[in-house]
């Protein structure tokens, strides 16, 4: 059986692979989604200043309320469009999207797909 510690050693591995080729900017940030069994994050990165343009979470303020549940598609949901909408009032319209390792397929697809549906465009 393979363990959660191998499971996450593969996961990061994949993901530093990704990052070699993949890179935020001002004008396209890399939209960066990590998941815990509990919690969904998404952060919008500028790599070139070094810097977070906006970030969202199910532990959010602004969400912790609307969500039972932190670690399902619904939540996922609900990051996806709230990242898009705080990236939008920043002005960022386009970026480039960075799944952190996981596979691109339920929490991490349903994320993507509400912040594409609320404007983003990558």
């Amino acid at each position: 059986m393979i363990s959660k510690q191998d499971k996450n050693k593969a996961r990061k591995k994949r993901h530093l692979r990704v990052r070699k080729k993949l890179s935020g900017t001002s004008v396209a940030p890399r939209l960066n989604v990590y998941r815990t069994s509990k919690h969904i994050y998404a952060q919008l990165i500028d790599d070139v200043a070094g810097v977070t343009i906006a970030a969202a979470s199910t532990v959010d303020p602004e969400l912790k309320d609307q969500v039972n549940h932190g670690g399902n598609q619904d939540a996922a949901a609900k990051v996806g469009a709230l990242i898009a909408k705080r990236g939008l009032d920043k002005g960022v319209t386009q970026v480039v999207f960075d799944r952190g390792g996981y596979l691109y397929h339920g929490r991490v697809k349903t994320l993507a797909d509400a912040a594409r549906e609320a404007g983003l465009q990558f």
